[in-house]
């Protein structure tokens, strides 16, 4: 692993305790809602904020005991930091300077990876003159440009519009496929994560909750944040064969499972009707509509009731149904749009 990290910090609410392992070439991303502990992690790796117990070994090295100055780290901020006196390419070279470099040196190196960006043609640039998009590009050429081991990045896309961050975004990951060392994110985006990442830590309290792939992370969310980030009704109830009981209700499945286990199941998949449909749905229960609220092109229901729930329907749906705030409502989803697992 170029990191192998144990980071504990202590804080007035919380206590930060989680264990990371990246390596060489793989990107990272920590997700989780605010003040789960995030910055506080990225902080830390940098020598920002102190660590309370633990260590940080880099390429088999301590670096906790490194003063930040002194670490091979590299760290794009939410707000990119750019000195404003400094054009483009004298932000860049910065690093190197303080590193060591004479001012030719680090003037080459800068224009270097100015040109790797697309920004050769705003070197004499001052920040004040560059969109959002090119002063994350000279923060990120800022960040390589003293050859870290370790690059940090502190929700690196945020103060981007959508248009301008869907093409930053493509383009950082085509950079960060190119740097061999270890690169941990922090994102509230999960789009951002499932883009850029290769493996995902979702980070709650301080605690990890849940680690993996994106894909596998987005298919079995295991905490109500995760569900709610990738868009998914989630609820912890205990199998008997194909069905997992969850308080009141008894879930109809396609897995065969035995004890805890999570059902979940996409707000889309999830049928209203005004009066008990005809027939035996195998999934169906009674519901009163807490509230109503335009979601993206389509309407999101939040159903209260013997599990709480987000539907999502068309504006016609909406219409055809005649659905207002406190009417009682029959939902049921199939079970073969239901997916089951090991809690």
């Amino acid at each position: 692993m170029t990191l192998d990290a144990r980071l504990i910090v202590n804080r007035p609410a919380f206590t930060l305790d989680i264990a990371l392992e990246v390596a060489p070439g793989e990107v990272v991303a920590l997700l989780g809602p605010n003040g789960a502990g995030k910055t506080t992690a990225l902080r830390a790796l940098a020598g920002l904020t102190a660590l309370s117990g633990g260590h940080i070994a880099l390429d088999g090295r301590p670096l906790h005991t490194r003063p930040a100055d002194q670490r091979p780290v590299g760290m794009v901020f939410q707000d990119y930091l750019l000195f404003p006196h400094l054009s483009a390419l004298d932000n860049v070279a910065f690093g190197p300077r303080c590193r060591g470099a004479s001012r030719s040196e680090a003037r080459r190196t800068a224009a270097a990876l100015l040109e790797r960006v697309g920004l050769a043609a705003h070197a004499t640039a001052k920040p004040r003159r560059l969109s959002g998009g090119q002063a994350q590009r000279v923060a990120l050429a800022r960040a390589l440009a003293v050859e870290p081991r370790l690059l940090l990045l502190d929700e690196p896309l945020a103060a981007l519009d959508a248009h301008t961050r869907l093409e930053i975004r493509s383009g950082l990951r085509r950079h960060l496929a190119d740097f061999d060392g270890a690169t941990v994110l922090v994102t509230h985006d999960p789009l951002d994560a499932m883009v850029l990442a290769d493996r995902l830590i979702v980070v709650e309290n301080g605690a990890i909750v849940q680690q993996g792939a994106p894909a596998e992370v987005a298919r079995r969310p295991r905490t109500d944040y995760v569900a709610r980030l990738v868009g998914l009704n989630l609820y912890r109830g205990l199998g008997d064969g194909a069905r997992i009981k969850v308080g009141e209700l008894a879930f109809s499945t396609i897995e065969q499972l035995d004890g805890p286990a999570f059902v979940a199941f996409s707000p889309a998949a999830v049928a209203l009707y005004r009066t008990r449909p005809d027939g035996s749905p195998r999934n169906l229960w009674q519901a009163v509509i807490d509230g109503i609220e335009r979601h993206g092109d389509n309407v999101r229901v939040h159903l209260d009731g013997p599990v709480a729930a987000f539907v999502d329907i068309t504006p016609a749906a909406l219409a055809d149904l005649d659905l207002t705030p406190g009417q009682r409502i029959w939902a049921s989803v199939k079970a073969t749009e239901t997916h089951a697992y090991p809690a």
